[in-house]
């Protein structure tokens, strides 16, 4: 167990592993750390049997999903992480109610994110999401508390989104640009002023292939509140 005065993260992942690994490369990058000792103490739990979110949430399967999140938390609770970070946007639909049932907190991305975008005071917000994400409107309830106008794409556009995040990053792949830059083409189409990456899986195209800064990373975001939550400092990269 950690020292009292101890940070530790619990990273609740699998959703899906290359996310998670991904998330965790992140938090060693963006910490401001010269030597080990100085980066944040962290605890991965990599559960890939947990069932997919937005089959789940679109199918009436989802407290299949909160009942594993729920053990899952409260493994990495028990094992003495003070705070926990899930990078993955559509389990974010069960994060409040996640948050009763522990004595910790969890970071929850969805709100980390807008609240970010709504300081850089671009109104209009694109949303990259799975079918689950967007349906559920997690990113669209956000922004409207914020103030802001969220868009999603049109449905054609959308399959391209779940494509990139299904039948490549998941299956190990770089993502297409083909189709990125048709998505990103119909973003600014609409007059977005800025797009939110709100798929890990996305985040992931995002680092392989280096998006312009149009495009507001939550995965990012996740691990820059994770560092500050442990109490280390950020290295601005």
């Amino acid at each position: 167990m950690p020292a009292a005065n101890e940070s530790r993260l619990g990273i609740l992942g699998g959703m899906g592993p290359q996310a998670t690994q991904s998330f965790y490369q992140r938090i060693i990058d963006l910490t401001d750390a010269s030597c080990d000792q100085e980066h944040v103490p962290t605890l991965i739990w990599s559960d890939s049997l947990i069932p997919d979110r937005t089959a789940a949430l679109l199918e009436g399967r989802g407290e299949e999903v909160y009942a594993r999140l729920l053990a899952d938390a409260r493994l990495l609770e028990q094992a003495g992480c003070t705070v926990i970070a899930i990078p993955c946007n559509t389990s974010h639909y069960f994060v409040d109610r996640l948050s009763q049932e522990l004595g910790i907190p969890i970071i929850n991305m969805v709100r980390e994110t807008v609240a970010r975008v709504s300081k850089i005071g671009e109104p209009r917000v694109g949303i990259l999401a799975t079918d689950g994400t967007i349906q559920m409107g997690l990113y669209q309830e956000e922004c409207r508390r914020a103030g802001l106008m969220a868009v999603t794409p049109p449905e054609e556009i959308q399959r391209l989104v779940m494509s990139i995040i299904y039948d490549e990053i998941k299956r190990g792949e770089q993502g297409s640009r083909e189709k990125f830059q048709l998505i990103d083409a119909a973003l600014r189409k609409l007059g977005c002023d800025c797009a939110i990456i709100g798929c890990t899986e996305l985040s992931v195209y995002r680092l392989n292939h280096h998006l312009p800064s149009f495009y507001v990373d939550a995965m990012e975001i996740l691990a820059e509140s994770a560092i500050i939550a442990c109490g280390k400092p950020l290295r601005y990269i």
